[in-house]
């Protein structure tokens, strides 16, 4: 199972972005009721189809400077970076199935 792996300052993002091939950055905070019920289920679709992808969770509570560098000021949002470019990015109302779609092509083309 993927972990959860949290991040909280630019120089961390940047490096993850330069050494992981893909990267899926969850934001939210303990206060959206939608974005923690629906993390897990983000999870399960990657330990499932898309283990390559790492999740890594960023709280907009504690790292505004992240969420204004990536933009992301609903919750939840989701951003997936395929070889350190950001390749998908979802917000608010998202679907399992949606995400799913979204995330199938540019996986397929990078690691099949």
């Amino acid at each position: 199972m993927n972990p959860v792996n949290y991040i909280n300052s630019i120089e961390a993002s940047d490096e993850i972005l330069l050494k992981e091939s893909a990267v899926l950055y969850y934001f939210s905070t303990t206060s959206c009721n939608v974005g923690e019920a629906f993390e897990p289920k983000v999870i399960k679709l990657l330990d499932e189809n898309f283990p390559k992808i790492k999740f890594y969770k960023i709280d907009l509570n504690f790292s505004p400077e992240l969420a204004a560098k990536y933009s992301a000021f609903v919750e939840p949002t989701i951003l997936v970076f395929f070889e350190g470019k950001e390749t998908i990015r979802k917000s608010r109302n998202i679907g399992v199935f949606e995400l799913e779609d979204a995330i199938k092509r540019p996986y397929k083309l990078i690691f099949e």
